[in-house]
């Protein structure tokens, strides 16, 4: 585990792609990561680069477990390596070589329990992390203060000082009653998210107006074993994928009531847990990777119509199905 109280460290090694490999011992195993997107406006896309991340760890004590960077790890002043530095290494040379090395700040938030999951999306003008913890509990975290953290030294003091030990989750849910690892921010709805349990059950959070969530009690039900992963679809608001460890991968429509949500369905899609789901974003096409070795590509327009379902007339046009 990282020392509490660091705040910057540099980064050793190297890359052929960007000259630096971003490691930093935590002492503890970490499960989940999430890039931290730039804000609207502020993309980076010249050389050099930063590079933020969100990262849990796994600890053997509950209380010894950190979400990093508080928003994750932000590596900067990230250079350019390779065929064109033969060219200018000349007109380089006079270069402070310290100053061009890669560097990597780190901010920790404590967390009670270990981290099963982190996932981050941008909530109005603030980054958000919603957080699986092995405590059957998912919180969400405000990253505001830590990413600020690690984009200034006083900043960083500040944090270290007076911040960091009293940060605390916008908002949690315990309703799973058990722990899970499976979660998705809706790239359509900000603010909305699906998570899924170890007992077959998953939820719907519905961000409100006063910077809560609404989290529907009753959960989608029809897998038989612990959801894995899901995804919600890139081109469909109501619409998201689930992949479980009884070997299916479904498909389901909010619109519907929870129990009967589940549109489309491969019962059988690899012999063994099915552990991982990505939906390609211009196809309707779904990648699966399962305990059985394999890696899938999905048709969905050939899979099996689970519900003859339309939505109310007020939900708009008829949802289509193949």
């Amino acid at each position: 585990m990282a020392r509490e109280g660091m705040g910057q460290a540099r980064v050793r090694g190297t890359c052929p792609a960007v000259g630096l490999t971003p490691f930093l011992p935590t002492g503890a195993p970490c499960l989940s990561f999430d890039v931290v997107p730039d804000p609207p406006g502020q993309e980076l896309g010249q050389f050099p680069l930063s590079l933020r991340l969100c990262a849990g760890t796994q600890a053997e004590s509950a209380q010894a477990n950190r979400s990093d960077l508080g928003g994750g790890r932000g590596m900067h002043n990230l250079h350019r390596t390779g065929a064109g530095d033969a060219e200018s290494s000349d007109s380089d040379g006079d270069e402070d070589e310290e100053e061009k090395k890669p560097q990597l700040e780190l901010a920790m938030v404590p967390h009670y329990g270990g981290i099963n999951r982190v996932r981050v999306t941008q909530l109005g003008g603030t980054q958000v992390a919603a957080v699986w913890s092995e405590k059957a509990q998912v919180e969400i975290y405000d990253l505001q203060r830590p990413l600020a953290a690690i984009s200034d030294p006083q900043a960083m003091a500040t944090f270290l000082r007076e911040e960091q030990a009293k940060i605390k989750p916008l908002f949690s849910f315990a309703g799973h009653m058990t722990e899970g690892f499976a979660m998705d921010w809706s790239p359509m709805v900000p603010g909305r998210l699906v998570t899924g349990d170890s007992n077959k059950n998953i939820h719907l959070w519905s961000p409100k107006a006063d910077g809560t969530w609404q989290v529907d009690q009753r959960p989608f039900t029809a897998h038989t074993a612990s959801v894995e992963d899901l995804q919600w679809s890139p081109t469909e608001a109501t619409v998201f994928a689930s992949c479980s460890a009884d070997g299916s991968i479904r498909v389901w429509d909010m619109r519907a009531a929870p129990g009967r949500a589940c549109m489309l369905t491969a019962s059988q899609a690899h012999a063994s847990d099915v552990n991982v789901i990505s939906w390609n974003r211009h196809e309707p096409f779904l990648l699966s990777g399962g305990d059985d070795g394999a890696l899938r590509v999905w048709d969905l327009r050939l899979f099996q119509v689970t519900q003859p379902w339309a939505p109310p007339s007020s939900a708009g046009a008829p949802h289509s199905r193949p």
